[in-house]
């Protein structure tokens, strides 16, 4: 492979490690040096401090990275899938989905029986928000920012029972150990994408697509695109909890997906099992039935309350 492939990516120590994982991949089949990593700042890192929810547009961790891409400025790049939008960006291409760490959300600080009532539990994610309030309503959840170590500071620092984090960000830290609980998926649904990452180059770099296509494991990408066709069909920039997870069930590939009110009041949850050959058209079955089952009331609703949080305000 004529000259080092650029590749971007983040500069927290869990972006790096993703990134350094599929760099020395490429460089185990390519020879060294095949890759050389580029650190790129993205819209959501400048805002660490700000609710993932108050920054407008989505992407927001990865499209400075895309920018770069398209400029030319770097070769690839490797992303947490559910940091993605599920739409690709015209010139891009998702060229690789490595194997899939565990997809479960984890509870760092107390498993989830042992937390006393009114525990004090931080999340940024209103899917997991809305999940362990539907399961524990006496639950106080707490709004949390910053990369893996940030959070797991304030735990102590700021007197909370636990912090919810995703196992495969956790054992890729070697921070396995924190784990008090990794939540079972009857509990908690994982995110879109969680656990998976994705190489991604320009559509029309062939040289680049084909030194990562060794990289692309065909269960994963199976899992991911089902999981984005759901998401997809619901409407993936909706603010409302929803989350999506697909495994394989014999010969075919079985999707779990919710929709969820903000504060847990209500949950709507389905399965269906369909062919890894069409996965998107699974995720697209699903949803319909989602969707027919109130998950229609549940976006509507949603859409009420964000139009009338935009609404000006009348004085008197």
């Amino acid at each position: 492979m004529a000259g080092p492939l650029r590749l971007g990516t983040r500069g927290s120590k869990l972006a790096l490690w993703q990134a350094e994982h599929v760099a020395a991949a490429l460089r185990a089949r390519h020879g060294a040096p095949a890759v050389e990593l580029q650190v790129i700042t993205t819209q959501g890192d400048r805002a660490a401090d700000v609710p993932l929810q108050q920054i407008s547009g989505q992407g927001v961790f990865a499209r400075a990275i895309e920018d770069a891409l398209l400029a030319g400025q770097i070769d690839l790049a490797v992303h947490s899938l559910k940091d993605l939008p599920v739409q690709d960006r015209s010139g891009l291409v998702l060229a690789a989905f490595p194997p899939r760490a565990d997809a479960r959300d984890a509870l760092v600080g107390a498993a989830f029986a042992a937390l006393p009532a009114g525990a004090r539990v931080a999340t940024s994610s209103p899917r997991r928000a809305a999940q362990l309030l539907a399961a524990r309503p006496d639950l106080r959840i707490v709004g949390i920012r910053g990369n893996v170590d940030t959070r797991l500071r304030k735990l102590a620092a700021e007197a909370l029972d636990a912090v919810v984090l995703a196992v495969a960000g956790l054992e890729r830290l070697g921070l396995g150990d924190r784990i008090a609980e990794a939540l079972p998926t009857a509990l908690c649904l994982p995110a879109v994408g969680q656990g998976a990452l994705a190489v991604q180059c320009r559509a029309d770099d062939a040289r680049t697509r084909a030194a990562v296509a060794a990289l692309d494991d065909p269960a994963t990408r199976a899992a991911v695109e089902a999981e984005r066709g759901l998401l997809a069909a619901l409407g993936g920039g909706c603010k409302i909890p929803i989350a999506g997870h697909a495994v394989r069930d014999g010969d075919g590939l079985r999707l779990e997906g919710l929709l969820a009110a903000p504060d847990g009041s209500r949950l709507v949850r389905d399965a269906l099992v369909g062919s890894p050959a069409a996965p998107a058209a699974l995720g697209h079955a699903l949803a319909a039935r989602l969707l027919a089952a109130g998950g229609a009331s549940l976006l509507e609703n949603d859409e009420r309350r964000r139009a009338a949080e935009l609404a000006p305000r009348r004085d008197g």
